[in-house]
């Protein structure tokens, strides 16, 4: 089972830089799409069937070209689940779960800090969307939540982590949640693999950051412990460019 995860930044926008064409040539069977920013009806579908992904589902903000989560698959899954049931995620259309056989995949989208009002928002959902993956896993507990965390775990994960040491992204209590929820049975699976330097997922369109690699590794795919001997692969296809953010993908035997 080979799924991606891509933060797109505007699915309409990444279809008009050669997404399918790209899509085609990794051929993944699962793909988890963050801040699509698109409604559904806003979209031609006929082009991820034509290219192989017959059954999407697609969960959209509220608000018009705003955050939004999408799966794409190859194969139906048994079951689909919208949102979380908790008001102020969903109304942002930030969780999307696909279930195949024994196997949950989530693409997620967690908001980022930008300001006080947004971070205090950030940390509710933090807390609240741990409460509730706690919960999901005693029904679910093969699950893989792939997506934009909008946290950078380690100094590893930063390009620069001195001078963003109190920027939200690399704040102490959001290292610290996101260090908790590896902890609490969850495995990073790109530091699974791979403990090596200089590998981000996210570059600011300023000063010429992506192609001096300042970049941040925002995006995870995180795999609960009972799937930890299927693991085969998870890498950063840093090459895509139809985004701010790059691909993730994690490969599975089951």
């Amino acid at each position: 089972m080979k799924i991606i995860s891509y933060n797109v930044n505007g699915i309409r926008a990444a279809l008009n830089k050669g997404f399918i064409s790209w899509l085609q040539a990794v051929d993944p069977d699962v793909v988890c799409l963050q801040e699509i920013k698109a409604m559904k009806d806003q979209l031609d579908l006929s082009v991820f069937k034509e290219a192989g992904y017959a059954f999407t589902y697609w969960y959209s903000a509220q608000k018009k070209g705003y955050s939004g989560v999408a799966i794409l698959s190859k194969t139906q899954p048994d079951h689909v689940e919208y949102g979380t049931g908790i008001d102020y995620m969903d109304f942002e259309g930030r969780n999307v779960r696909a279930d195949f056989g024994e196997v949950s995949v989530m693409s997620m989208y967690l908001p980022s800090g930008t300001n006080l009002d947004r971070l205090g928002h950030k940390l509710q959902y933090m807390a609240d969307f741990h409460d509730y993956i706690d919960q999901l896993r005693i029904e679910r507990p093969k699950l893989i939540i792939l997506g934009d965390y909008n946290i950078c775990h380690q100094a590893i994960d930063i390009h620069d982590p001195i001078r963003n040491a109190n920027v939200s992204g690399f704040l102490p209590v959001e290292r610290t949640w996101i260090g908790n929820f590896i902890g609490n049975g969850f495995i990073d699976s790109f530091r699974h693999f791979n403990k090596e330097p200089h590998n981000y997922t996210w570059w600011s369109y300023r000063a010429n950051a992506r192609n001096n690699n300042k970049g941040w590794r925002l995006d995870y795919g995180m795999v609960s412990e009972p799937l930890k001997e299927n693991l085969k692969r998870s890498v950063i296809l840093s090459e895509a460019r139809h985004s701010d953010h790059c691909p993730i993908l994690i490969e599975l035997e089951v």
